[in-house]
């Protein structure tokens, strides 16, 4: 008795059918039916009633099908037990990122576990912060870069990358450019270039307004931070992003909004779990970044871990 022909057995018992068994299996049908008479010789008892349309489990079969389910979770067990204390990490991980991300630290901690664990496959998939929270509590992501207005939800793991102030940002020769701060309610009244909502930087916006009853009018919006720039340097409104996403675009100036006390946070969001690959690649991630860069709800250069994503 071999343990594929467990599982072949349990795919035939779940399929009810010889071929669809074999197609899941990645089998021929004859060699299906081949692997299952062997088993079923060498317990000694028929556990596949072939008599009728479909692959039907005998008496025999149903109590076999749940010892061999045990048998094969075990082994998986074993196998993943093995590899922890062996350091052989293998697997699948989806890990996602803000759209135009450009932090560098992740690409290096990315880097540096393929080096480390070659056997693990990675998918890097981009999208909106809102969309990539979901995906993480969904299972579909396993880990995402992400920009929350605040701290990170508190259903996931976080780790807390950087924490800063938004800003408004205006060419030289408009009104606010000679301002030192301006509030809420004086930027209301300009139209605003900002990221779309699902953005850790919209949402900053939207709820630092919105809890001083204030709308504000968001005539353009794009989801790469440097088309919201270019926007801004053409005179057509005013740009609000995070401080470090403006550090290197002196043609605009950056005035601070002196009432927005809501944070632009950027943090790696994770599902609590046991999956060995992901557990590796947070030590590679918590390396790669280094402790938490705290900024202080003010404008302020870019910090160690690059600038905060949508």
């Amino acid at each position: 008795m071999e343990l594929r022909q467990l599982k072949y057995f349990l795919a035939v018992a779940e399929e009810a059918n010889f071929t669809r068994a074999a197609e899941r299996v990645h089998i021929s049908q004859p060699g299906i039916s081949a692997q299952i008479r062997q088993l079923e010789n060498d317990l000694g008892a028929t556990l596949i009633d072939r008599s009728g349309r479909s692959a039907a489990l005998t008496a025999v079969g149903e109590v076999a099908f749940e010892h061999a389910r045990a048998v094969l979770a075990a082994a998986e067990a074993l196998r993943h037990a093995l590899d922890e204390m062996n350091g052989l990490v293998r697997g699948r991980l989806v890990v996602g990122m803000v759209t135009a991300c450009t932090v560098t630290p992740l690409f290096e901690a990315l880097s540096g576990f393929h080096r480390a664990h070659p056997g693990v496959e990675i998918s890097l998939v981009e999208g909106d912060s809102a969309a990539l929270v979901e995906d993480v509590r969904e299972g579909t992501v396993d880990l995402a870069l992400v920009g929350t207005a605040g701290p990170a939800p508190a259903d996931l793991d976080g780790q807390q990358v950087i924490s800063e102030a938004i800003v408004a940002a205006v060419p030289p020769g408009h009104p606010l450019a000679g301002e030192d701060g301006v509030t809420l309610a004086e930027l209301s009244v300009h139209p605003v270039i900002c990221l779309p909502r699902g953005t850790g930087i919209r949402a900053v916006l939207d709820q630092a307004s919105a809890a001083r009853g204030l709308t504000p009018t968001v005539a353009l919006q794009a989801a790469a931070p440097g088309a919201v720039v270019q926007l801004a340097e053409r005179g057509l409104g005013v740009a609000v992003l995070s401080a470090s996403m403006l550090t290197q675009h002196p043609r605009l100036r950056t005035v601070p909004i002196i009432d927005a006390d809501i944070a632009a946070v950027l943090s790696l969001v994770s599902a609590p779990t046991r999956s060995p690959a992901l557990r590796e690649l947070l030590v590679h991630c918590r390396e790669s970044f280094g402790a938490p860069a705290h900024k202080a709800p003010a404008p302020a250069g870019r910090g160690a871990a690059g600038q905060v994503g949508p």
